[in-house]
């Protein structure tokens, strides 16, 4: 369910007048995170390391209430539930978006990560969810990256989390990760505490979790 805020009489009015006609209201951080321990879990569970990582995505998001917001044009609507998106290879060489629904159950965000992309890969279609707060997700697994930094169209302004691969070290896993985000959307002090709940997330992931 989604329903439309008067941007003047919410939290946001401020960064609403201020940002709302930027030409360029993106912002984006960068923070390493220490993944040591969504390695194991995957390794010991099964479950795909990009998998884990979108579902403490969502974990951490689901605490703070600016990602449930999403601005629409010129409009801003709450959103009860999240969604992820991930990009998929599919079965044509080229790629599509698939939106996964946030559920707080590992296990059946997991069955829906694996199903719903694989109908995706197959079938070569987008894959979106209108109920939902869609936080973007990009891995580019081929390298590794110090920071990617998305393109602004003005079409899409969800918030967009972005990676490549991680890097082993003697005693630690370390992964930079991205975040973009709209200034109507959200202030740093937000993405700030998003990313450091984030870490927290995957510190304290459980190998019984998967």
């Amino acid at each position: 369910m989604k329903t439309e805020i008067i941007p003047q009489e919410s939290s946001r009015a401020e960064a609403y007048r201020m940002w709302m006609s930027s030409p360029m209201p993106m912002v984006t951080f960068v923070k390493t995170l220490d993944v040591s321990r969504l390695v194991k879990v995957s390794k010991r569970t099964g479950v795909k390391f990009n998998t884990l990582l979108c579902w403490c995505i969502g974990k951490a998001a689901d605490s703070i209430d600016e990602f449930h917001v999403l601005l629409e044009k010129t409009k801003l609507f709450r959103y009860d539930k999240l969604g992820l998106n991930v990009i998929v290879d599919n079965c044509q060489g080229g790629i599509s978006n698939c939106d996964i629904p946030f559920s707080e159950d590992l296990q059946q965000f997991n069955h829906d990560y694996q199903s719903l992309t694989a109908q995706v890969a197959n079938e070569c279609r987008n894959l979106a969810l209108d109920d939902c707060a869609v936080i973007g997700t990009s891995a580019i697994i081929q390298t590794e990256l110090d920071c990617i930094v998305n393109q602004y169209t003005g079409i899409f302004t969800n918030p967009f989390i972005c990676w490549g691969r991680y890097r082993k070290h003697l005693f630690k896993t370390t992964l930079p990760v991205c975040i973009q985000f709209h200034h109507v959307q959200m202030d740093g002090g937000h993405a700030a505490k998003f990313l450091q709940c984030l870490q927290d997330v995957i510190s304290g992931l459980s190998s019984s979790a998967g």
